[in-house]
């Protein structure tokens, strides 16, 4: 990351977080900050949960124009948006904050994330018939953008599936002309719905580093090669699941690109300048591959 000298004009963000150690939010922004020529920084917010309040004041207080968070604190920063995107009151998170004149602005950007990463490799999710395995936040997120893109049918699968309903039950007022269904994420299930499917998006976390060899689609089910196979973990990017899929003949779609585009609404929305995409994509690139080297 190139070197920057932060000083009393500098304009800052944060990355909140606990822990924030994993994240390539900062290096992605402050070279973005860099190619531009900005005297803009990025700095990382470890916060333990029961400080998340104090720390968003502190934010005002030290002139932060904003910051992205993850998790564990993207749903417990609701309650203290002064004014929340369309998109963050129907999922219930927020993960950029945009802060102007002292107020807080809320957005989740993981809707858009999703589709645009997912046209970005050619895939247009209008009328697919599509499996999100997981119920989480990120499933939220894959469900609001899928439903607005009109894809056909979205099935949610999870390893409870009161989960899995209870997340289909909230979002589905949202979304009247939709067609949305959950079932138990198992083998009878999958087998079942494969022949079915034209996109599969993962959205738990196996496969992240820490669960490098786990992956949500079990063994025993055939990848269907005519689906597109899409993975909302970045690091590693290659992972058991997409490997899996890739050697089935399917088309496959890593979680980078899903980071990337998050990272350039949160940036156009803190500096109204237009991201350097690539220069972003790039230093991620570089991260990951200095993170494989240390670990292997």
């Amino acid at each position: 990351m190139n070197q920057h000298q932060i000083t009393s004009k500098t304009k800052l963000v944060g990355l909140i977080g606990w822990p924030v150690e994993t994240s390539l939010n900062t290096a992605m922004h402050n070279a973005a900050f860099a190619q531009l020529g900005i005297d803009w920084a990025c700095v990382p917010l470890p916060v333990q949960p029961k400080y998340l309040e104090q720390a968003l004041k502190g934010l005002v207080a030290l002139n932060f124009v904003g910051a992205n968070v993850i998790a564990p604190h993207r749903q417990a920063l609701m309650r203290y948006m002064d004014k929340l995107s369309q998109v963050a009151r129907i999922t219930g998170a927020v993960d950029t904050i945009h802060i102007q004149d002292g107020k807080f602005y809320g957005y989740d950007t993981d809707a858009s994330g999703i589709v645009s990463t997912l046209k970005e490799a050619g895939c247009d999710p209008k009328d697919m018939r599509v499996a999100i395995l997981g119920a989480g936040g990120p499933a939220r997120a894959a469900i609001f953008s899928l439903a607005l893109a009109k894809a056909a049918c979205i099935t949610v699968l999870n390893c409870t599936s009161e989960r899995a309903a209870f997340l289909v039950d909230d979002l589905a007022p949202a979304f009247p002309g939709s067609r949305l269904t959950f079932k138990l994420l198992n083998t009878e299930n999958l087998v079942t719905l494969s022949s079915e499917l034209d996109l599969v998006i993962n959205t738990t976390t196996l496969g992240r580093r820490s669960r490098r060899d786990a992956c949500p689609w079990p063994a025993d089910v055939a990848i269907p090669a005519k689906a597109i196979f899409y993975d909302l973990v970045y690091n590693p990017l290659k992972t058991v699941f997409l490997q899996r899929a890739r050697e089935a003949g399917a088309k496959t779609i890593d979680g980078l690109g899903m980071l990337i585009h998050q990272g350039a609404f949160a940036f156009k929305r803190w500096t109204g300048q237009d991201a350097p995409v690539e220069v972003m994509r790039q230093v991620c690139l570089q991260e990951l591959a200095l993170d494989d080297l240390r670990l292997n």
